[in-house]
């Protein structure tokens, strides 16, 4: 009993099945009630009723399944995952199961590294193998008797595993350093700086000849180039001139200006000058006769309503 670590004030539950002698589970009550004393609290739970009991989550400190002498019990992964949860973070599991000392297709039971593997996708950690023990005649007839199992090739294997000292949903807030850290330069080759570094010694030395950037250009590069051979090839290509989009090379601002000197030599000119007053001020053979009056310069535009009232 001293294997389990059970002390007074816990809370213990011992898990059988139809395979556990009614005697030996009794037994076994007694000896757990008498170490945990009237703080603690041993309850008994039929492994089949396991899922519908009443058992609050992280409520119990150690679960004993199968522990009691003559039990053939199985442990499903849901069961496995149902004492999982009632365990306090910390709490252990003790079981005892039987198991096929190899893989063998179509059994009900599974190898010692299969219960270990089941254990540890419940939700358990630190799983590991206590001991193993051959079954006698009486647990071998118990197995075909009660799992229908006829193999020979079984032993019974004892684990533990604990819940993880924390709660299912749990968050902790981590600690992470915001300061920034210097940046370590890298190492410079004391050789190389010096082949690279230019002093003013340097400069006065007369065997240093130094070049005059004026002396690599070449006299075609001291004359100012013709602005009609900055233009883009493709520009005003074609009958019609015609600037291109985003126009750089000046073509659109000389179009425009060429268009603005047409209107204004399009338009009619005044001899007497007094064309923009009015027909009060305007001779007989006027052009602008019949117009409203206008600022000189500007572009008189009739509306077509005007027009068809003519």
């Amino acid at each position: 009993m001293a294997d389990f670590g059970i002390s007074a004030g816990q809370r213990v539950a011992v898990v059988w099945d139809a395979s556990s002698p009614v005697e030996a589970l009794k037994d076994l009550v007694d000896k757990l009630q008498a170490l945990t004393g009237s703080e603690g609290h041993v309850s008994v739970e039929n492994i089949k009723q396991l899922l519908q009991s009443a058992h609050k989550e992280s409520s119990l400190d150690v679960i004993l399944s199968g522990v009691i002498p003559g039990s053939t019990t199985l442990h499903s992964a849901e069961i496995l995952a149902e004492m999982a949860r009632i365990l306090r973070p910390g709490g252990c599991i003790f079981l005892k199961e039987p198991v096929e000392m190899a893989v063998v297709n179509d059994s009900k039971l599974r190898t010692a590294s299969k219960l270990c593997s089941t254990l540890t996708l419940s939700g358990l950690v630190d799983v590991k193998e206590l001991q193993q023990e051959p079954l006698n005649p009486e647990e071998l007839q118990s197995v075909k008797e009660h799992l229908g199992c006829q193999s020979d090739g079984l032993l019974f294997v004892q684990m533990t595993g604990k819940k993880p000292n924390f709660e299912v949903g749990s968050s902790s807030q981590l600690k992470l350093s915001t300061a920034k850290k210097p940046s370590a330069k890298p190492a410079v080759d004391p050789a190389a700086a010096k082949l690279w570094t230019l002093s003013a010694n340097d400069m006065e030395d007369d065997s240093m000849d130094l070049i005059d950037s004026d002396e690599l250009l070449d006299p075609e590069d001291w004359k100012k180039p013709d602005p009609a051979s900055l233009r883009a090839p493709s520009c005003g290509e074609g009958k019609k001139r015609k600037a291109c989009k985003n126009c750089t090379c000046g073509l659109a601002e000389e179009l425009e200006k060429e268009t603005s000197e047409r209107q204004k030599s399009s338009q009619p000119k005044s001899a007497c000058g007094n064309c923009y007053l009015g027909d009060a001020f305007r001779c007989a053979s006027c052009p602008y006769l019949g117009m409203p009056a206008f600022k000189p310069g500007e572009k008189v535009l009739l509306s077509n309503s005007d027009l068809h009232d003519a």
